[in-house]
């Protein structure tokens, strides 16, 4: 159909009913739908301090997108800061238009002051809650929004239909400037500074000073579903959430379905989305009563957290609005507080990933790999580098603290972007093909840490031939102390077959492999002291940014790419560059 500009998911229902009633004759499975992203400085106030943010239109968060799986989605980002900006889909698998994927150096140079870039992008096979944020330095810490998929029209949810939709973004607030923040730690060696508040939908919640009026408050209709959208888009924690006195149905993760289940707490990482059914209670409670809505972080490493909890607020409202309500005295609300897990209970973070599992359906199956091309094993966590000389350096032991894969921490191009050297053949001076599929030199990963924890540095990629079945376990190691990481693959979703604690065991722990229904996503928590197995097909052509989505380790070089061959057929290459491509 023709191209239309899209403002809200009102208008988004508004053309579905339009398709179904008026248009029975025609082709209503995909639309175009237009977005324009200005980037721009806005001052915005939480904690008693006013910062000026760059956001996308004036908002914070930024704005939500909506569309419908097939739909093709165009977004012209103008850059009207100093800033040099990217926007990465997160969760788009971008088949064979990689060039929009968004990370800086990857898939494109950013997109300078004045400069615009149009994002065009269809969104194929996929349907879910998935979210759009800045992908250079530490952008993404105010510019951040969801991204809703609906289903196409007249397929269903498979579960019942709930009352009303909520995104639920998660966040972090920094009084100070986060681009100095990450800019000194760099320098000195040392670890950042933390954020001053998490925030939930950008509102940190009453329970922190200054802070009461910041709240997001949550209206919901007695013996009602609500599905909520849960999206971390934090920049450096993984949180535990939970709703006073309410229980969660789990029905999504990473805008894949899963076998619903129960729950009164979940956990979700930086870059992972959750889909939960809110089922309120079934009858009015009193309206003084509110329920707090909670997140605090779930911290496993060595290093300093933000150990605040962010709050927002659930509140009922008469089913029958024209019924007059009693006054409400302030001085008698009866606030019910949810119960979160510990901030290092690791258990409760294991027990909560292992029940989550696919569909695996006729109608959503689980298409997990087999067999298996290429295998590789990948550790991942933090390390050191030596402090230049003349400088006095803040890291472990008067170093600079340093992140790997495999012991290469990852230098990104400063003149081009990999893409780019890799379409037209010019990766020499860019990149090299030789990133270690095994570690160069085994050690005991999750016992004592060897006494050498300096890294490699360069810029090294993995080669895959198009379509191959990929096996990778990631290894979480103790050097600078055990983790856990989550990892990001961009351009694909993938199974997580098998995890664990300690180290790998490649002669006994594939053997329970679940290869039935195993969770299927695009980001997924190394444990701390463990080591998570994927499997995925490479079946999208291009060159693809893997990372943890801890932003301080992505600084520090936990990241690496992966290069996946053209297929024979047209569908199976990457199309050429779009004309706007910005230039480095």
């Amino acid at each position: 159909m023709g191209a239309i500009a899209v403002s809200s998911a009102t208008f988004v229902a508004s053309i579905a009913l339009y398709c179904m009633l008026a248009l029975p004759l025609l082709s209503c499975a995909s639309l175009t739908r237009h977005y324009k992203f200005d980037i721009k400085l806005k001052n915005v106030t939480r904690l008693c301090h006013t910062r000026s943010l760059i956001t996308v239109n004036g908002k914070f968060p930024g704005p939500k997108i909506v569309a419908r799986e097939g739909d093709r989605v165009i977004v012209k980002v103008v850059n009207h800061v100093s800033s040099n900006v990217t926007i990465h889909w997160h969760g788009i698998r971008q088949l064979q238009s990689g060039w929009f994927d968004g990370p800086a150096y990857i898939t494109q140079c950013p997109i300078q002051t004045g400069q615009s870039f149009v994002y065009n992008f269809t969104i194929v096979g996929q349907r879910g809650t998935l979210f759009w944020h800045a992908h250079i330095s530490w952008l993404r810490v105010t510019l951040y929004g969801p991204l809703v998929i609906l289903p196409k029209i007249g397929v269903p949810y498979p579960f019942a239909k709930p009352y009303k939709e909520v995104p639920i973004t998660f966040g972090e607030w920094f009084n100070a400037d986060p681009e100095t923040v990450i800019a000194q730690a760099l320098q000195s060696g040392g670890g950042p500074n933390v954020s001053d508040a998490y925030t939930i939908n950008g509102f940190p919640g009453p329970l922190y000073n200054c802070s009461a009026n910041d709240t997001f408050k949550l209206k919901v209709k007695a013996g009602k579903t609500y599905l909520l959208r849960l999206i971390n888009a934090a920049l450096n924690d993984e949180l535990f959430f939970s709703i006073a006195n309410h229980s969660l149905t789990v029905v999504e993760v990473d805008a894949i379905y899963v076998k619903p289940f129960t729950t009164k707490t979940l956990l979700i990482t930086p870059g992972q989305t959750t889909n939960v059914l809110l089922h309120t209670l079934s009858s009015t409670p009193s309206p003084s009563s509110l329920f707090l809505i909670a997140a605090r972080p779930y911290a496993t490493g060595l290093g300093t957290f933000d150990n605040t909890t962010t709050s927002a607020l659930l509140q009922y409202q008469p089913n029958n609005l024209s019924t007059p309500q009693p006054p409400t005295n302030r001085t008698s609300t009866l606030l019910f507080k949810p119960v979160l897990p510990s901030l290092n209970d690791t258990a409760f973070a294991s027990n909560f990933t292992s029940r989550l599992r696919s569909l695996a359906s006729p109608q959503f199956p689980a298409v997990v790999p087999r067999s298996v091309d290429k295998k590789f094993f990948f550790t991942v966590g933090l390390g050191t580098n030596p402090c230049p000389k003349n400088q006095t350096c803040q890291g472990p032991n008067g170093t600079k603290f340093a992140a790997s894969v495999n012991n290469v921490s990852f230098s990104l191009p400063a003149s081009t972007s990999l893409l780019q050297a890799h379409f037209f053949g010019k990766s020499k001076g860019v990149y090299t093909t030789d990133f270690p599929a095994n570690p160069l030199f085994p050690f005991n990963y999750t016992g004592t840490p060897p006494n050498n924890t300096f890294v490699s540095n360069g810029t090294k990629v993995v080669v895959l031939p198009f379509n191959a079945s990929v096996e990778l376990v990631l290894q979480d190691t103790s050097i600078q102390g055990i983790e856990s990481h989550p990892l990001h693959l961009h351009g694909f979703n993938f199974f997580v077959v098998g995890t664990g604690f300690g180290n790998y065991n490649p002669s006994k722990d594939p053997a329970k492999f679940n290869l039935a229904d195993p969770v299927e996503r695009n980001t997924i928590g190394v444990p701390a002291g463990g080591w998570v197995a994927i499997r995925f097909f490479a079946d999208n052509p291009g060159v693809w940014f893997m990372h943890c989505h801890l932003e301080v380790h992505t600084s520090w070089g936990l990241r690496m790419a992966w290069v996946v061959q053209d297929g024979l057929l047209p569908s199976q290459k990457l199309l050429p560059p779009p004309s706007d491509l910005p230039k480095c």
